[in-house]
């Protein structure tokens, strides 16, 4: 039978699949000593066990009552009791931290009676009508699902009544009337008294708790994060200390560096007589931990100790939330902590230099997308601006987009194909939708650890808080600052680097980064305009050269020009895995392939295959002087054949016209009568590829040709080409032969004609299941495999790419049928079965055959780790993406290794 209650002292870090990260990381604090106070976990099977049945088990109630009392006999006091209440909270934790996503209810057990209780003990009253306004406010929105705008409003107004800005400053009286307000609101919406039951009210927001798992907004941020849906969230349930007991309390969460630039320092935010949710909810503006060491040098020296152990034993920057209750420090969470991509890459070289680290763990703390949000522009140093505010700098990035004020004018701005930023007061978890449809965030109150910030960092997003001279208008859809206004549309830019809100569109150059890949190391470092950039492109350096020295998957790049392959070659890539040839047929040529297809003779076919020939050969021997002693792999021609025709649609419309004007045109008959017959009802699937090799006398024949002739003159240059011929679309290993026969045939002419001898590896992409099922018979003909993961996606799903993606994938993703689109991150289980299978069947009949994957793919991070698995010897993708696949290749390797030494 399970057990479903864990006390603190039972776990440590490593149970996060049953504690959830908060519980797990509460029970390892407790383990080191650190002041904890004594409470319990739910575990993720409760929740698992109530999503599948819609109750909490029957064994949960007394393995509750159970830990309770437990908690009771630890702190001497009692839950319920009316002279000296025992007080919780109650919070969920996933294994994934989910900022903001999951529900928490503070100050659980007040009530008409205990209230006075805790107003004796504390010796204040305003606090414990604070408290049980709190209580009345988060357990009416969280448990009760009564709307938060009501209670917002009525504390809105009880400060307005008396005159004053913050609600610190309401008296005890005014935070009694407040409790009747918000008790009258939950009678109104609910039909029924607030609860007096304090174990009523533990049992009620531990059911919310597990309920708030599959709220909308949570499960939103699980697909945009990719986590699981059936993990399930803990229940942590802590006694309550309290930050709002006066000037010598107060609450705060810190970072051991700066989670934005990964700088060493006091960093975070401190509100003096708080509590937690005032903080990550942005409410008020905070104060800095430097303040805290001034207000209270005491606590302030304990909370270093503690941030220090923590960073030692975590080896990582960690993020932690604290108390400080009339002087005493509690700690009430932590986590490794989420990081900007600047500061990821130079918090993990610092953690070398400081020996807590080696290379592959550092390596292993860094991710493509990280990298990928260092290569985005930035805004150009000297270019005009129109400074409008300056806020905190929360997550770096330059974004410039239309103004709007809510969630909702995001999404359908940003559908419609606009750059928006999202401006708010302050974020909160309903905001999620507009804030992932976003370029970037502004919010005018809110430090570095409030929700925007936060959540903005996690999905990398350009953000600036704390915007103190943004005054907002919501219902008016604006801002002003300084008499200025914006007004919802107009363009502004924000600089999540400095914090700068500008007026207007500022124009963007490229990154430190992208010009460290793109001239080099000591040119990036002689244009760096200060020690940070030189340090975050020292960073990226190193990490990536480790990559380099510890990845065994090769990196190849999708080239179809020189130009294309030599940027690649500067970035990183180790050979062109895919030239597809048919882009080289684009404008004037495409008339000479048409005129081949279309021939009536063979002197005519043959007059236009002469004329495509020397254009081709011109094409390979750039593409190969450009990657001159790297391997090249050419397609050979792979389009649907209707893209070499006529519209039908347009040269039927335009014969009807000349026959209704009384007109005698015979050529344009004669073309709508063979496009007419060589019309296709889906063109993927038809004449392409191989097929239209075979079909098409001397069009594969010219493309062999040209790609021989490039090689004997690129090394009668010098040079030292190597060229790979790929066949596309392959089904049957004897359409393997017959283009092999003929390009076996082609560079012994050619060969003889030059006096050199040719033979260049020709091998096939598998992109059709059947390929890769019959993958021993064809690699007993092929030098090479390469996975078409596009159209192999296509195929074996029966997508569509073009009409589904639009058309009901975003339905999908909503009702789980995909987590994530196929043609995105490889569909392991089916696309990625047929990779093994081939893999291994191709490989028993020849153990020398070369594979690789050469779709958009071979640069998805997740995929890459797949690839890496399955044995391929590359990955090949787009140019500008090969970094992050050199990266992503090193860091498969270390995970490969890691587990290997486990």
């Amino acid at each position: 039978m399970a057990t479903y209650v864990w006390d603190f002292t039972q776990g440590d870090k490593d149970h996060k699949d049953l504690l959830g990260g908060k519980g797990a990381n509460l029970a390892e604090m407790t383990r080191l000593g650190l002041p904890v106070p004594p409470g319990f976990t739910i575990t993720t099977e409760a929740c698992r066990a109530y999503m599948r049945t819609g109750a909490v088990p029957r064994e949960l109630a007394v393995e509750v009552t159970t830990a309770l009392r437990l908690m009771e006999d630890r702190l001497g006091r009692r839950f319920g009791d009316p002279d000296d209440p025992l007080l919780v909270s109650v919070r969920s934790g996933a294994k994934f931290s989910m900022p903001g996503m999951m529900e928490t209810v503070l100050d659980v057990g007040l009530n008409d009676v205990t209230v006075h209780g805790l107003a004796r003990f504390s010796g204040d009253e305003r606090f414990a009508w604070d408290s049980y306004r709190r209580l009345c406010q988060m357990f009416g929105r969280t448990v009760l699902g009564i709307d938060g705008a009501l209670f917002a409003d009525a504390l809105d107004a009880a400060k307005a009544a008396r005159g004053v800005t913050s609600d610190v400053d309401l008296d005890a009286a005014a935070l009694r009337e407040l409790v009747g307000q918000f008790q009258e609101i939950v009678r109104a919406h609910t039909g029924r008294p607030f609860p007096q039951d304090p174990r009523e009210q533990l049992d009620l927001a531990i059911v919310a708790v597990l309920g708030s798992w599959n709220t909308e907004r949570a499960r939103l941020y699980r697909r945009k994060e990719r986590i699981p849906d059936d993990l399930g969230t803990a229940v942590n349930v802590v006694p309550m200390v309290f930050g709002n007991l006066g000037p010598t309390s107060g609450t705060g969460v810190a970072f051991t560096r700066d989670p934005a630039t990964g700088k060493t320092g006091n960093y975070g935010d401190y509100l003096a007589n708080a509590q937690g949710e005032d903080v990550v909810a942005g409410i008020r503006n905070t104060l800095s931990l430097d303040d805290l060491a001034e207000r209270d040098p005491a606590a302030y020296a304990d909370l270093r100790r503690a941030m220090r152990q923590l960073e030692t034993h975590y080896r990582d920057l960690c993020d932690i939330e604290f108390t400080i209750e009339r002087g005493k420090l509690w700690m009430l969470q932590t986590r490794v902590g989420k990081r900007t991509a600047p500061a990821a890459f130079r918090i993990a070289t610092q953690l070398v230099d400081e020996h807590l680290i080696t290379l592959d763990e550092a390596l292993a703390r860094v991710t493509g997308a990280q990298l990928s949000q260092l290569l985005f522009p930035q805004f150009a140093v000297d270019a005009d601006r129109t400074l409008l505010a300056r806020g905190m700098a929360a997550s770096p990035g330059a974004a410039v987009g239309a103004a709007v004020f809510d969630s909702a004018a995001a999404q359908e701005r940003a559908a419609r194909g606009e750059d928006v930023v999202l401006v708010r007061r302050e974020t909160n978890p309903d905001d999620l939708g507009g804030m992932i449809a976003a370029v970037g965030v502004l919010t005018a109150r809110g430090g570095k650890t409030s929700h925007a910030a936060v959540v903005a960092r996690g999905m990398g997003r350009t953000c600036v808080v704390g915007a103190e001279a943004v005054d907002i208008d919501a219902v008016a859809r604006s801002f002003r600052v300084d008499g200025h206004v914006v007004r919802e549309g107009d363009t502004v830019a924000i600089d999540g680097s400095t914090g700068e809100v500008f007026l207007g569109s500022v124009p963007v150059e490229p990154s430190p980064v992208s010009r460290y890949l793109d001239e080099g190391l000591d040119s990036a470092l002689a244009q760096a305009p200060d020690d940070d950039t030189r340090e975050l492109v020292s960073a990226v350096d190193r990490l990536l050269t480790h990559a380099d020295q510890v990845r065994r998957l090769h990196v190849h790049a999708n080239a179809d020009t020189a130009d294309d392959a030599a940027r690649a070659r500067r970035l990183g890539a180790q050979g062109v895995g895919l030239c597809r040839t048919e882009h080289q047929f684009l404008g004037e040529r495409r008339v000479l392939v048409e005129r081949v297809v279309l021939a009536a003779d063979d002197d005519a076919r043959q007059s236009a295959l002469d004329a495509l020939l020397p254009l081709q050969r011109a094409d390979f021997t750039a593409l190969l002087e450009a990657m001159d002693g790297l391997p090249t792999t050419i397609r050979l021609l792979d389009p649907p054949l209707h893209e070499f025709l006529p519209d039908l649609t347009e040269l039927s419309v335009r014969v009807a016209l000349a026959h209704e004007r009384g007109q005698d045109v015979p050529d344009d008959e004669r073309l709508l009568a063979a496009v007419q017959r060589m019309h296709e009802a889906n063109p993927m699937l038809g004449l392409r590829g191989v097929r239209l090799g075979l079909v098409v006398p001397g069009l594969f024949a010219l493309q062999i040709r040209a790609i021989c002739e490039a090689v004997v003159e690129r090394r009668a240059a010098g040079g030292d080409p190597h060229a790979e011929i790929m066949v596309p679309l392959v089904g049957s290993v004897q359409e393997l032969r017959l283009v092999k026969d003929e390009a076996r045939a082609i560079m012994a002419e050619v060969g003889a004609a030059r006096g050199v001898e040719l033979d260049l590896p020709v091998g096939v992409m598998i992109e059709l299941p059947r390929a890769a099922l019959t993958a021993d018979r064809i690699a007993e003909e092929a030098a090479f495999f390469s996975f078409g993961t596009n159209d192999l996606t296509q195929t074996t799903w029966g997508f569509s790419r073009d009409d589904v993606e639009g058309a009901f994938f975003a339905q999908y993703t909503d009702n789980g049928v995909l987590t994530v689109s196929p043609f995105e991150t490889i569909d392991a289980r089916g696309v990625g079965r047929l990779v093994d299978i081939a893999v291994a069947e191709g490989r028993a009949t020849n153990p020398s055959l070369s594979i690789g994957v050469c779709g958009e793919h071979g640069g998805d991070p997740e995929s890459i780790r797949f690839f890496h698995g399955a044995g391929l010897d590359y990955v090949s993708c787009s140019p500008f993406r090969v970094p992050v696949a050199r990266l992503e290749a090193g860091r498969a390797a270390v995970e490969d290794a890691t587990v290997d030494a486990r």
